[in-house]
């Protein structure tokens, strides 16, 4: 099914967009002055950044502002390494982290889901990122890092200060960062300390979960350091369950807003993966990647010097018509649909298995469960900062019952 109507009123996502077009037109590789960075917009050239991590750095240290609360997560962060040590730490984790491990999860999330939604079974109207979008994630991700269920309401506080963007405007420069951090530094110093006391119980008495397994991993006779570890486990923790949080809110806000949606999947519950993936596409979380020159290169007929800073727009590249038929329109059935969400090259998503398994399972849950799914009022939705991460904070929904 094809969309390109949208119903009821324009909401902060609507403008994405447009933005990302505009973006487009100015030329796939262009200078922002007010920011002081280059961006590269269209799919080949967003693909070519992100395969070369040689030229196009994921250490961004040298020219960010640092801060020493950051130092520790930083050693086990291996989204912001190069080679050889992204090598190492991806390979180790990749040992504690199998394609078994995820297919292993899916009768949980299938238990977790119905739990969840039986908790609203009473109701015809509730939030859904408060009902099952940020429960769901977050309670598969701790118990299988082994972390105490009653533990959870931490981990969401700390997601609301590292991706809330409430003290950033709607771009980010340099200062941006500099406040952002400051701000930041009291929860990453608090997340730090509880993951490091988590390790340390792991170690004393190990269980089978990832953690434990993480302590044993190894590769060419290394295995990790628990300094090592927190940055993976505050990783996994944070940033690994917002991922799928906003791409289920992201799910209904975009079917709610092009009618017919829900009932095309119904009518095909096949294409729900397809759905997904159009979803990741249409409203990326994480729209834009930053690199690091590490040398002079020419790119787009531009010359931009080591050294600097390089956002690679995933939003934008996602919508290319140069790779994607009709981009502005939704489509549930989109085939081949390579979107650059997951990102591309070294640094591809290791967790982009375990988000698509929870995103189909829920989103069928809900479709069995209710004939009818809607925002009553997209008034009524409150969105994070598209700046940091594009979703929603809130999602009031009704539902009718079979």
């Amino acid at each position: 099914m094809t969309s390109t109507r949208l119903s009821g009123r324009r909401s902060p996502l609507d403008a994405l967009p447009e933005r990302w077009r505009s973006l487009r037109e100015a030329g796939p590789v262009t200078y922002d002055e007010a920011q002081d960075q280059w961006r590269v917009v269209d799919h080949q050239g967003v693909s070519a950044v992100l395969a070369d991590p040689g030229t196009y750095s994921s250490d961004l240290t040298p020219i960010t502002p640092t801060q020493q609360d950051f130092e520790t997560f930083r050693q086990g962060n291996f989204v912001g390494m190069d080679p050889p040590e992204h090598r190492k730490l991806r390979t180790l984790v990749s040992q504690a982290f199998t394609p078994r491990v995820v297919h292993g999860l899916e009768p949980r999330i299938e238990a977790v889901c119905a739990r969840l939604l039986d908790g609203v079974a009473d109701r015809d109207r509730f939030d859904l990122v408060d009902t099952l979008a940020y429960p769901l994630p977050i309670i598969v991700i701790a118990e299988l890092l082994g972390v105490p269920a009653g533990d959870h309401g931490l981990f969401q506080e700390w997601a609301g200060t590292l991706f809330g963007g409430d003290q950033l405007g709607d771009s980010l420069d340099m200062a941006d960062l500099e406040r952002a951090l400051e701000a930041i530094a009291p929860t990453v110093r608090e997340m730090n300390g509880y993951v490091l006391d988590h390790i340390r119980n792991r170690r004393a008495h190990p269980g089978d979960d990832l953690t434990s397994r993480l302590l044993t991993a190894e590769v060419d006779g290394t295995r990790l350091a628990d300094e090592e570890i927190v940055g993976f486990v505050a990783l996994l923790l944070v940033a690994g369950h917002i991922t799928t949080t906003a791409l289920l809110g992201n799910a209904v806000v975009t079917f709610d807003r092009h009618p017919g949606t829900l009932a095309a999947l119904r009518e095909n519950p096949g294409r729900l993966p397809d759905a997904v993936e159009e979803v990741l596409r249409w409203l990326p979380p994480f729209p834009e990647l930053g690199r690091r020159t590490t040398r002079p290169v020419v790119l787009g007929g531009h010359e931009i010097p080591a050294d600097t800073l390089l956002m690679a727009h995933l939003g934008a590249a996602n919508r290319d018509p140069s790779r994607f038929t009709d981009p502005d329109a939704f489509d549930v059935a989109r085939s081949p649909n390579p979107h650059l969400t997951f990102g591309h090259g070294i640094h591809f998503c290791f967790g982009a298995p375990l988000a698509r398994l929870e995103a189909r399972i829920a989103l069928h849950m809900l479709m069995e469960r209710f004939p009818v799914v809607a925002v009553p009022s997209h008034d009524e939705v409150t969105y994070q900062n598209p700046a940091v991460l594009v979703g929603v904070r809130h999602l009031p929904i009704v539902v009718t019952r079979t």
